[in-house]
């Protein structure tokens, strides 16, 4: 054992190593990766060797093959696919969960993390100001947080019209209205294929993404007796703006209709009471789905589902064996999410919660937006650029006098490594769009940034 125990502590210190150098660099890296796929597989070698490597050599191996084909994902000046950052005490109850190794499925063989997760899961719903009864699970991300919830609906409203899914298969039951708005994101697409619903038929939108009540009202009309779920967002992708959910769901349960919101980083604004008025009736709904590694920063992976109706969750997800062990009178973490298998990742919610405290986590959730709004002011000072949406939260799109200036705007800043931005298109529009979802981005990134944009438009307009 001694020689075990040797190796595992070599090739955690060289992991530590590397891993602090990584961190040391990433904030004045160039954000962008300096090598692609095919360099990096270049340097690891193609062809599995014959012959092992002591656990020590193979992390160093690693880390000089992979480190420069590494995005700079926690950099201050990465506003890409709304990726956050990971604070600290986050990242190393990450590192704690791996070497524990607890597979956290049941409450009696992985106690420790279960109760960690179950804490870090009451002060979420808390800090959110949804109800306290609500089953929540730590699933991998915002898709599988969606799903989870789609199921866990798609079940319940079907149970209502007097069908079980679970004894009669889904081939038999009644169809399913699955609706939402025109800007519906495509992780809430995935899940209503995935459920077999296929994807939502959309009832329209405003300008800035939100559902379209009326649109909403008129589709639940057209068959008041359909077992029918509705989406909402709380948060749309490019804009950052929030459905009405007080009038939304008054309107979806007037039609016996369940509601979710898929809220993957603005779930996180009812943590501030600033943004109170985004998030107003928000509690109203069925369920509800986020995701911590944006917003809060916590290491990758660690989505959150929730629903209401804990009982309803777990009918739709639970696992029932006779060799899993079971109290008939609680959940298990493996009834609140699809997985029997997983990692204690709700360990890091607990971590970065306990880190911050409710006043932290507001500092946090203002922070991020104060940094969206002055990048947006600072992108109008800029002759030849204009910021598209309203910046009510976190997202900002930004287009220069055309789609062709814009396109070309978004892959010089990728190259020239300051920032790193994702284009899209929206609204009919070419954009490049900045997704503020770190906790580092401060006034000097914000700056940076500014700088980058500005010298990169007057490079493409000069061309």
């Amino acid at each position: 054992m001694g020689d075990i125990h040797d190796e595992r502590r070599d090739a955690l210190e060289a992991a530590h190593r590397h891993a602090l150098e990584w961190l040391g660099s990433v904030a004045e890296r160039p954000v962008r990766p300096e090598i692609d796929v095919d360099g990096v597989q270049e340097r690891l070698g193609r062809d599995l060797p014959a012959e092992g490597l002591p656990a020590r050599e193979v992390v160093d191996e690693l880390a000089a093959a992979a480190g420069d084909g590494l995005m700079a994902m926690g950099s201050p000046r990465f506003f890409g696919f709304v990726i956050g950052g990971a604070y600290p005490a986050a990242l190393g109850a990450d590192w704690l969960v791996s070497a524990w190794d607890q597979n956290n499925g049941s409450r009696q063989t992985t106690p420790a993390v279960a109760a960690v997760e179950e804490v870090a899961a009451s002060w979420l719903l808390e800090l959110l100001g949804l109800p306290a009864e609500s089953g929540v699970g730590f699933v991998t991300g915002g898709t599988m947080a969606n799903f989870s919830c789609v199921i866990a609906a798609r079940d319940a409203v079907l149970r209502a019209k007097g069908f079980d899914i679970a004894t009669g298969g889904l081939q038999a039951a009644p169809r399913v209205r699955f609706l939402a708005g025109d800007q519906v994101h495509t992780s809430m697409v995935l899940a209503g294929r995935l459920a077999g619903l296929g994807p939502p038929q959309t009832v329209g939108a405003d300008d800035q993404g939100r559902i379209d009540l009326d649109g909403l009202e008129r589709a639940l009309a057209e068959d008041p007796d359909a077992a029918t779920i509705v989406a909402l967002q709380a948060g749309d992708v490019h804009s950052g703006a929030f459905d009405d959910f007080v009038r939304a769901i008054e309107v979806a349960h007037a039609a016996g209709a369940w509601v979710h919101v898929d809220g993957a980083f603005g779930l996180w604004a009812a943590a501030s009471p600033r943004f109170a008025h985004l998030v107003r009736g928000l509690a109203g709904a069925d369920s509800w789905a986020t995701d911590a590694h944006k917003t809060l920063n916590v290491p990758y992976d660690c989505g959150v589902a929730i629903v209401r109706d804990e009982a309803a969750m777990t009918a739709a997800l639970g696992a029932h064996a006779a060799y899993l062990p079971a109290v008939a009178s609680i959940s298990d973490p493996y009834d609140r999410t699809p997985e029997l298998s997983r990692r204690a990742r709700g360990v890091t919610v607990w971590a970065a919660l306990r880190s911050l405290g409710r006043s932290g986590v507001r500092r946090l959730v203002e922070g991020l937006a104060d940094a969206a709004s002055a990048l947006a002011d600072g992108f109008r000072a800029i002759p030849g650029l204009e910021v598209l949406n309203d910046v009510v939260f976190t997202q900002v799109c930004l287009a220069a006098r055309d789609d062709e200036t814009t396109a070309a705007l978004g892959e010089w800043l990728r190259a020239e490594g300051t920032i790193w931005a994702s284009s899209s298109t929206w609204r009919g529009r070419t954009v490049v769009r900045f997704a503020v979802s770190n906790f580092a981005t401060d006034a000097e990134a914000v700056r940076r940034t500014v700088d980058a944009v500005g010298r990169g438009l007057a490079a493409v307009t000069a061309r």
